[in-house]
């Protein structure tokens, strides 16, 4: 196959880019599940914008480097930052709904919520469901667009590079697995864009959806793109905690709206912690948790929002209210039982602030991709902005790439895919098997709270890993989740390697051994390439 622009990943940062540069080619987008699967879909919280007059650009980019501890890239932060007001105005042109209210008999505004690290209420949400509202709005637009094909059900296995003559590596597309019909096919592209979203997966309790596997990140790796701030990931503080649901987020929004933090026996969890209590940055109230679980042996925290009207959180969160009510808890009457969870990567594929990457006609951005916006920690709700504001930027940047190189169908030649055929694998245990260890191993040794040792030990672990997956990969037929196993296990390798070479405790990554922040070493991002660190 062949077309002009090929986009890996359906979420908000990939159906962006592909709505921008429509107009100018033909887009594939390929999504290994059905297109409305993604983190975006699952993203309860919203958009950060600036939006309001009593609020200010200043403010929101001072907040945002503040959470990042001294790691963001203050260009990419002004630049996301500035873009606000337009990313919303784009979402709401391409069917946005957005949560509006009346005040003051003027007309309707938006409703803003404010989330834990912001200084000003400038949450721009749709109910409690902005992410799904959202990536409705863009699947609608995507699926009535003549240059535009979604192709379901097809896994990207590992990009397609080769030498110019000149000697630069350049990126020509990208083999993908077409789980539905169990064969292999090669997708040329001038462009070529990973919006695979994060790697959440890589971990035993995580709020991502099964897709979140670090795909992206590890095709970009394997082909030598360089990758930075592994070892910064987020941890959700309130996901659910409940035997027979998964996954389920407790909006930031929840808090923001009065929510508390209690342990089992009742105690306030932030008191002490921090002066903002429960509307402190992510990283400090997730570990605030999981130490009183530590300490108290505790399996869960409560949050609880009972002293709030019961009117306003069923009006304000009614899908958060609805979903627990199925499970027999009143979220205006009941404690609801949480624990953090594996969330957002803030580290990522290495790009500019076109979202380029060093592979010629490789581009990445969202969640995938490191623009330095988030640094050691991202301020709640800044990633759909930035999943909107960079991609738009790299649509601009792919568009004039495309002009550039022009159709390569036929200039790059026919390229076919040399692994091993798809089909069932014989052998399913060793690949479940594997994957279980993995995401113990990274749970218990690279988790909220690490250790040196445990680093060590997590490294030498995952290489014997990663030397058994490759050799299931040689050996046996492609499958979904043997393609997946090789990634989390990369990626979980990749994460470790990051937090074994940063000796002091930044943002998300807490180091027991190295409980202060060095700036003297360690401001600076950690940077992989080729397996070394830089």
């Amino acid at each position: 196959m062949n077309t002009d622009y090929v986009v890996v990943g359906s979420g908000i940062a990939g159906l962006t880019f592909a709505l921008s540069v429509a107009e100018s080619g033909r887009v594939v987008v390929i999504t290994k599940k059905n297109d409305a699967e993604s983190a975006t879909n699952m993203a309860q919280g919203g958009i950060a914008a600036v939006v309001d007059d009593a609020d200010s650009f200043v403010s929101h980019v001072e907040d945002t480097l503040e959470a990042g501890e001294g790691l963001c890239d203050r260009e990419a932060v002004e630049i996301a930052v500035r873009g606000g007001p337009t990313a919303v105005a784009r979402l709401i042109e391409w069917g946005t709904d957005f949560t509006t209210e009346q005040s003051g008999g003027g007309a309707p505004a938006f409703a803003l919520g404010q989330e834990g690290g912001h200084s000003a209420r400038r949450i721009i949400h749709a109910s409690d469901m902005t992410g799904k509202e959202i990536e409705n709005s863009l699947l609608s637009a995507i699926n009535s667009h003549p240059n535009i094909e979604v192709l379901e059900d097809h896994l990207a296995l590992d990009l397609i590079v080769r030498k110019s003559p000149a000697g630069e590596s350049v990126c020509d597309g990208i083999h993908v697995l077409d789980e539905s019909a169990g064969s292999v096919i090669s997708i040329t592209a001038s462009v070529t864009i990973l919006a695979t979203g994060g790697c959440g997966r890589v971990y035993l309790y995580t709020t991502n959806p099964d897709i979140a596997t670090g795909d992206g990140i590890a095709m970009a790796f394997r082909a030598g793109v360089p990758v930075r701030n592994m070892e910064f990931v987020q941890f959700h503080p309130t996901c659910l905690y409940h035997a027979d649901v998964r996954s389920f987020l407790i909006s930031e929004a929840v808090r923001g709206e009065g929510a508390v933090l209690l342990s089992m026996s009742g105690e306030r969890i932030m008191d002490g912690i921090d002066p903002r209590r429960e509307l402190a940055p992510r990283d400090v109230v997730a570990r605030a948790i999981d130490r009183t679980m530590k300490m108290t042996g505790d399996k869960h925290a409560y949050l609880d929002i009972s002293h709030i009207d019961a009117d306003r959180v069923r009006s304000r969160f009614p899908n958060i209210y609805a979903k627990l009510a199925e499970l027999g808890i009143d979220m205006t009457t009941d404690p609801m039982p949480v624990v953090p969870a594996a969330h957002y990567l803030c580290g990522g594929i290495e790009v500019d602030m076109d979202c380029r990457t060093a592979l010629r006609g490789l581009f990445a951005c969202g969640e995938a991709a490191h623009t330095g916006m988030h640094g050691a920690n991202r301020l709640a709700s800044n990633s759909l902005l930035e999943a909107v504001v960079f991609s738009t930027r790299a649509a601009k940047a792919a568009k004039q790439e495309f002009k550039d190189r022009g159709d390569v169908s036929n200039s790059v030649g026919h390229y076919v895919w040399e692994g091993n055929a798809p089909g069932p694998v014989s052998e399913g245990v060793l690949i479940d098997y594997n994957w279980d260890i993995v995401r113990r191993l990274m749970w218990d040794y690279v988790g909220i709270v690490r250790t040196e040792r445990r680093l060590e030990l997590a490294v030498g672990r995952m290489t014997t890993v990663r030397r058994e997956v490759a050799e299931h990969f040689d050996r046996y037929p492609l499958n979904s989740d043997l393609v997946e196993l090789r990634n989390i296990a990369l990626v979980g390798e990749l994460i470790i390697r990051c937090a074994l070479s940063r000796r002091e405790s930044r943002g998300l990554h807490h180091m027991e051994d190295y409980p202060e922040r060095d700036d003297a070493r360690f401001k600076r991002d950690t940077i992989l390439m080729g397996g070394s660190i830089l």
